[in-house]
């Protein structure tokens, strides 16, 4: 299984999407998204081990009867973290990455997980910006990250601030 993807490019145009979680028969869409967005795909039993597991969690984002986009997020005690992010390029530009981020972003919580996480290759600028337009910011670099190249990656952080915090709080 490769390591952390993102797969997106910056809306311009907000399309409504219903992100929701994501379940079995799901699969066929999420791999031909998969596929279409990046190089070196998971697998279908890539997909299977990592949402078998306690803490990960998979959510898509539906047009109609059509999923344009997916994102898979671990569970941490203080954070939650991307691992696999992808919008199907006939959707690209279209705000269903912005919308899936403002999904995961209404998780966090001002008692316990305050943080997003994720790895973006170097390579990957259209995933860089737009994460930073999300209010993400690169923290560190890790250098040979990635296994199936050697590629660095970005560490990339969106951190709850305290102003969002006293807002939840009295809600």
């Amino acid at each position: 299984m490769e390591g952390h993807r993102l797969a997106i490019a910056a809306g311009t145009e907000a399309t409504r999407a219903h992100v929701r979680w994501m379940i079995r028969r799901d699969m066929t869409e999420v791999m031909r998204i998969e596929k279409a967005c990046f190089d070196h795909p998971w697998t279908e039993e890539d997909f299977l081990r990592c949402l078998k597991q306690r803490n990960c969690i998979g959510m898509v984002a539906e047009l109609g009867d059509t999923i344009a986009g997916f994102m898979i997020y671990e569970l941490h005690k203080n954070r939650l973290h991307i691992i696999d992010f992808a919008v199907h390029p006939d959707y690209h530009r279209q705000g269903i990455g912005k919308q899936m981020v403002a999904k995961l972003l209404a998780k966090l919580s001002c008692h316990r997980r305050t943080k997003v996480t994720l790895e973006i290759r170097e390579s990957n600028l259209k995933a860089q910006l737009f994460f930073r337009k999300q209010g993400f910011v690169a923290t560190r670099v890790l250098r040979s990250y990635f296994e199936d190249s050697g590629e660095d990656a970005y560490f990339l952080q969106y951190t709850l601030e305290a102003e969002e915090r006293d807002e939840r709080m009295a809600a």
